[in-house]
């Protein structure tokens, strides 16, 4: 969704406040496709900050479907973001200011409420998601999700150049 910033910026005095819907179906973070599973409006209120600049701040709730880094088991991640940006909408200056983070969701007088909530949604993305603190994983020869059961797989854990210790031990039980 594009909002009109024209009028914020022609009367200082002036406010936007409002909740915008947003149709986002998926997220795209580090080449991967994530499918979201609820998004709460996007409450934004947008002030004049003098001199072409807007203080734009907002908040929403995603909730992401996350694979486990451990078991790849689907995991509702909730997203709670909040963010305060000082935006400067002088083309002129604004390409000066190195720190401008806003060329990609501001054009001119639009602001594109898509794009802000990807960029808001990738500074929040975690950066580990576990289905639970206890969460085993899979195993690494046949790939068995060890959360629901344990395999037949001989445990290769160990440094093969340890086998002969291990035999050691197999051979001498009382060591």
């Amino acid at each position: 969704m594009v909002m009109n910033l024209s009028e914020v910026l022609s009367e200082p005095h002036t406010t936007i406040e409002e909740d915008v819907v947003s149709e986002k179906k998926t997220v795209c973070v580090g080449g991967r496709v994530f499918p979201v599973e609820s998004i709460s409006p996007v409450h934004l209120l947008i002030e004049y900050a003098g001199e072409k600049k807007l203080l734009i701040t907002g908040k929403a709730d995603v909730t992401v479907v996350i694979p486990c880094d451990r078991c790849l088991a689907d995991v509702p991640t909730k997203l709670s973001l909040f963010f305060e940006k000082k935006v400067n909408t002088d083309i002129v200056s604004a390409a000066e200011d190195d720190d401008s983070d806003e060329a990609n969701y501001i054009d001119g007088y639009h602001l594109d409420v898509e794009q802000l909530l990807d960029n808001e949604i990738l500074i929040g993305w975690p950066m580990k998601v576990l289905c639970s603190e206890d969460c085993k994983g899979i195993c690494s020869v046949c790939g068995q999700n060890l959360n629901e059961g344990s395999c037949n797989c001989e445990d290769t854990g160990l440094d093969p150049r340890m086998s002969v210790i291990r035999d050691v031990f197999k051979n001498f039980k009382e060591v």
